[in-house]
């Protein structure tokens, strides 16, 4: 186990300069906010601007990515250990060429895995980032202590958040719970269903004075999308609402979105962390 662990330190020092593809968690404070339907949709915002991006599932056992798109996925990440696949056998297609990897069910203890099994799988992960220009997690609601290592590793957070108190409160507990163990990580805030823009500026205002206050930290404003019917309707269709209503609010706001966050629109958008998302990754493992 040590000669394992000196070869995992010796990677880390070759990963931490290393250029590699965007890893970005998606986190929510509370379930029920839209944080999977705001993945699924930036992500194929992001995919519609021509680049490589790979939507990670992580809600392990009630993953919902799939049933979002309408489709039945081949495999998932259960079927990974359980049938001892590959990670890229377990990547599917998706429209606008957005590639995803299914959660599954059944298995809730992912982030127990042996050491063996668990480093064959950050050593396939690190091979994917060759190949996309994004890695976006969907994260499950809340936080465990199996997750956070993943939301630790990840170059930026975007957290979702509505315009309900206990919504706020909710997201303001996240981000301070990541803050304390990872307080370089950039935090993105996103507003979902705002009555107005109003409400969404006064709900961004909010938390960001909160953050800003209490934990001495920045919180850089990602948008917001407005409380549309057509994401229901959407929904029960098993489509995404980019692709059922293109011309709808939701969906123009959801590109407004994806463009400021492309271009760049962020005056002071911090570098990456010295730390590669891998190497991060490994060394959260070997501490553990």
């Amino acid at each position: 186990m040590r000669d394992q662990a000196e070869k995992l330190r010796a990677k880390i020092e070759q990963l931490n300069n290393g250029a590699q593809s965007k890893s970005i968690a998606v986190v929510s404070g509370k379930g029920g906010v839209g944080k999977s339907n705001f993945s699924l949709n930036f992500a194929l915002g992001l995919a519609k601007t021509g680049a490589n991006v790979l939507l990670f599932d992580m809600d392990i056992g009630m993953g919902n990515i799939d049933i979002l798109m309408g489709v039945t996925p081949n495999h998932t990440i259960v079927n990974m250990f359980e049938d001892d696949l590959k990670l890229q056998d377990i990547i599917e297609k998706g429209p606008n060429n957005l590639s995803y990897i299914a959660a599954g069910t059944g298995l809730s203890r992912m982030f127990k895995l042996d050491f063996e099994k668990f480093n064959s799988f950050i050593t396939q992960l690190e091979e994917l980032l060759q190949e996309y220009q994004y890695i976006i997690f969907d994260m499950g609601a809340g936080i465990t202590e199996e997750s956070l290592q993943f939301i630790m590793s990840a170059q930026e957070i975007i957290v979702i958040t509505t315009p309900e108190p206990t919504s706020i409160t909710d997201a303001y507990a996240m981000i301070k719970y990541i803050n304390i163990h990872e307080s370089e990580t950039p935090f993105y805030l996103l507003v979902n269903r705002a009555y107005s823009e109003k409400q969404a500026l006064s709900t961004s205002k909010r938390l960001g004075n909160a953050v800003k206050q209490f934990l001495k930290k920045d919180v850089r404003m990602l948008g917001n999308l407005p409380d549309d019917r057509v994401v229901l309707k959407a929904v029960s269709h098993q489509m995404p609402f980019l692709l059922y209503a293109p011309d709808s609010r939701v969906s123009r706001a959801m590109l407004k979105v994806v463009d400021r966050y492309t271009e760049n629109a962020f005056e002071d958008k911090p570098t990456s962390s010295s730390y590669s998302f891998i190497a991060k990754l490994r060394q959260y493992f070997i501490e553990r």
